[in-house]
């Protein structure tokens, strides 16, 4: 007796299995994560982020004119604040001239079509590196709320296509949906990062914008108090549900590799697009690694986002997706 089926037949040659193949990877995955700082003709390699640089607007647009031509079409922005205007409230993420408020214009000036997301968030403007408001030692959930939605109207007036809330606070998305929709901008969407987990892999990403959180004794040394505890399964469905809820066009689990049975769970009973976030410690790993000689960079970067896409992933934000654009074209 012989087998009836020999699923070998299928793994034959590279031919026939790219053509069974059930998860590709293309350009049209990706949203591109960028660091922005002030200055002119800054590219400042990130010591703990080999081969990623935060770059001054000048650049920012070299950035953007390159990565449209790797057919890469959406960007998310993160800036570094400098220490002398940071203060509590996050007054400055509301200046119209900011430097968030000038990085978007950039790009849209440089690449009209380029799809723009923008990091809502308090720490890079905190002198506390927190995501929210902190009163008596407590990061305050409804103040930051009402602040982040301030921060959502003025990133959409500049010029968002897509404001980012990465904070973790109870009810925000609904404050940022109201506050667009009262100010008319009804078509800016909104990406929230709703399961968002407490992990030990951003501290890479940290350095990058020098957003750690104050070694205080009066506040927390940590961001458990809003960030999930990665303990916990039911609760990303739960603050997913919610999201959507309140207004959410897309949704996101952060971070990635590590988290891929929450990927599928919010995948499966999602009604919008699924983000996924391939954050900073893990590209630092496998650069670390590779460089190391312990690892085949290239084929562990496109299995791990491989398999970060096939989980349910409709959209990664990844600092790999020049490497892998170039890889695969």
């Amino acid at each position: 007796m012989y087998p009836l089926r020999r699923n070998r037949r299928l793994r034959a040659n590279e031919s026939i299995r790219s053509l069974v193949r059930e998860t590709i990877i293309s350009p049209n995955d990706f949203i591109v994560p960028l660091f922005v700082v002030e200055g002119t003709n800054v590219r400042e390699e990130i010591q703990s982020m080999q081969n990623y640089f935060r770059l001054s607007l000048d650049h920012l647009e070299k950035e953007v004119k390159e990565l449209w031509s790797l057919g890469l079409k959406s960007v998310l922005l993160f800036v570094k604040v400098p220490d002398l205007l940071k203060d509590n409230q996050g007054k400055e993420a509301l200046n119209p001239n900011g430097l968030m408020q000038r990085a978007i214009k950039t790009v849209k000036n440089t690449c009209p079509e380029m799809i723009v997301m923008t990091d809502v968030a308090l720490d890079p403007y905190s002198i506390y590196g927190h995501d929210g408001i902190v009163e008596n030692g407590q990061i305050v959930n409804d103040p930051t709320a009402l602040f982040l939605a301030e921060m959502s109207v003025s990133h959409a007036k500049a010029g968002a296509d897509v404001v980012a809330p990465s904070d973790m606070m109870d009810g925000r998305i609904l404050t940022i949906r109201e506050a667009l929709e009262d100010e008319g901008l009804i078509n800016t969407s909104i990406l929230a990062y709703s399961a968002k987990y407490a992990s030990a892999h951003y501290g890479p990403f940290r350095d990058a914008l020098d957003s750690a959180p104050v070694d205080s004794l009066n506040i927390p040394k940590d961001k458990k108090t809003y960030q999930m505890d990665y303990h916990n399964r039911l609760e990303a469905i739960r603050e997913t549900r919610m999201d959507i809820e309140e207004g959410a066009d897309i949704v996101m689990v952060k971070p990635g590799i590590s988290y891929l049975d929450i990927v599928r769970e919010v995948k499966n009973m999602s009604e919008v697009p699924v983000a996924v976030y391939q954050v900073s410690g893990e590209y630092s790993m496998i650069k670390a690694a590779a460089e190391r000689g312990w690892i085949d960079h290239d084929a562990v970067m496109m299995e791990q986002t491989t398999a970060i896409k096939r989980a349910g992933a409709d959209m990664i934000a990844s600092y790999f997706a020049k490497d892998i654009v170039k890889l695969i074209s």
